[in-house]
């Protein structure tokens, strides 16, 4: 065998342990999509009071700062004018919006095998988030993060099979300007995964060219709006109840082309919205239905994830929070509430406070994302490599919380009741034969089937594990991180595509 033989045969090696890493068994004791709801943190009065005055708040406060354009559309589906400079939205508007909203939708993955439908009872944990540092995985410490950063996230997050979609999770801060910051970061994307893909706009003008863009990797002219693989995410509302005229310039192109929106209230607990939790969750039901009333009045049942991200302050000292028990409750309730109603929920959990990849991050991402898992959102945002109050972004978190997303899903799939699982006839067998169930028929054809073994999780006994280096997680998942980095490069775009692409764009990314 020659050198350059034997030099390819271990890197093809390296590659298929990789890819059997990265992919699920055979039999997938806990898939992506799971059915939430179990967790109902909200009683059918409570809905109904935090429903009731969401519709108050709209009725008689309505919302302000409305754009020309869209006071227009709003005037004419029927709300009011107070001639105060606010538009009031009768409850019957709103729950006509509620009636004709789109319930279920598909969110296409560029491969369609990768495609998700939004909506119903279904759990799928994705990203988020818009860290400006990136938890170095040399030093250990934060740094500004940057474009190859990026880069290097959207091709990590590729392997993992428990992220579901991909929205960018880190801003490129050596990017400083907005157009080419943003049509770097959808180059990102495209070239980096299939998944279903999420970035956002900063201003309408941007929106067109990034869209000629999604129609290079389409295959053509008008290709990506016939089968949308990346939505939008805008928050066209300001709390409290106000509209944001960029943003909602921004809905309109997206809707021009058939963008999938996510449209995100993102109120702070004491800050923008009231600290008690009930008074916070009917401001931030109202302005995520001002968001859907506006999506109405452009084009009825279009496709909108209702994303009432409830976030919590440290009324101390003004400083955000993310993995606190009040965001974990306001979360699971917000996804309550959307669910009730039978709209798409969206939510935001896993957001650790922890700077570390310690025992707050693991305590502060598990119960959030749980909370939330359980609730039923149908997309929780935010729930993958998130740290330092969404200040931050990891690799290791990447991979670790893709371990705990496998979890979460297996105690969502619950136990299932069958005259088989029972094992009336496997318990005779053991206690009148061998005295014990180990290499039984019952007990290998559950071994699979039921349960989830992890790859970074240690389940060695203590001698075993000092013998083996007494590693840590974040040790574990340094190690895993770099192994992904180090040999997933994907090429999802053709060399003539990513041709295209740079002779009409300022692709700041190095070619191949």
């Amino acid at each position: 065998m020659t050198e350059a033989e034997h030099s390819g045969r271990k890197r093809g090696g390296r590659r298929e342990r990789l890819a059997a890493r990265a992919a699920k068994p055979v039999i997938d004791p806990c898939p992506p999509g799971q059915i939430g709801g179990q967790y109902r943190p909200l009683s059918d009065a409570d809905l109904n009071n935090i429903y009731s005055t969401a519709l108050r708040l709209l009725s008689e406060l309505g919302m302000g700062e409305v754009p020309a354009r869209l006071e227009a559309d709003l005037l004419r589906i029927g709300a009011v004018d107070n001639g105060a400079g606010r538009l009031l939205f009768p409850s019957a508007l709103v729950e006509d919006a509620i009636d004709k909203a789109a319930k279920r939708f598909v969110l296409h993955g560029r491969d369609e095998d990768r495609s998700i439908e939004v909506g119903g009872d279904r759990v799928y944990f994705g990203t988020g988030g818009a860290a400006v540092q990136t938890l170095d995985l040399d030093s250990g410490l934060y740094r500004p993060s940057t474009l190859a950063d990026l880069h290097d996230f959207t091709r990590l997050q590729d392997t993992l099979a428990n992220v579901s979609w991909y929205t960018r999770c880190c801003v490129a801060t050596d990017v400083p300007d907005n157009f080419d910051l943003d049509t770097n970061t959808a180059y990102a994307l495209l070239k980096n995964t299939t998944k279903p893909t999420a970035t956002s706009f900063t201003l309408a003008d941007y929106v067109d060219p990034i869209v000629e863009m999604l129609d290079i990797a389409a295959g053509g002219e008008g290709e990506f709006s016939k089968r949308p693989f990346m939505k939008a995410h805008i928050s066209p509302v300001i709390s409290p109840l106000r509209y944001g005229e960029d943003a909602v310039d921004v809905v309109y192109q997206c809707i021009r082309h058939n963008i999938p929106m996510s449209c995100i209230t993102a109120a702070q607990a004491g800050a923008t919205a009231p600290a008690t939790l009930a008074g916070f969750l009917a401001q931030s039901l109202a302005e995520t239905l001002a968001s859907l009333v506006m999506v109405h009045a452009i084009k009825p049942g279009y496709p909108m994830v209702f994303s009432n991200w409830p976030l919590v302050i440290d009324l101390r000292t003004g400083a955000f929070i993310g993995g606190s028990g009040e965001t974990a409750v306001l979360n699971a309730a917000s996804a309550q509430l959307s669910n009730w109603l039978g709209l798409p929920s969206g939510v935001a959990s896993s957001m650790s406070d922890a700077k570390a990849i310690d025992a707050q991050y693991g305590m502060e991402k598990g119960i959030t994302s749980m909370a939330a898992a359980l609730a039923g959102g149908n997309l929780i945002y935010e729930s993958s490599g998130m740290t330092a109050s969404l200040l931050g972004a990891s690799f290791e978190a990447f991979v670790l919380d893709d371990e705990m997303h496998s979890n979460t899903y297996r105690a969502l799939r619950g136990v299932e009741v069958s005259e088989e699982n029972l094992g009336f006839e496997a318990i005779c067998e053991a206690v009148l034969g061998e005295g014990h169930f180990l290499g039984g028929a019952h007990t290998l054809a559950a071994m699979e089937r039921d349960y989830f073994y992890p790859n970074l999780a240690n389940r060695d006994e203590p001698r075993t594990w000092a013998e083996s280096g007494a590693q840590d997680a974040w040790t574990t998942a340094k190690l895993r991180a770099r192994e992904i980095l180090t040999n997933h490069h994907p090429a999802y775009l053709s060399e003539k595509q990513d041709r295209r692409i740079r002779e009409q764009f300022k692709i700041l990314f190095p070619p191949a």
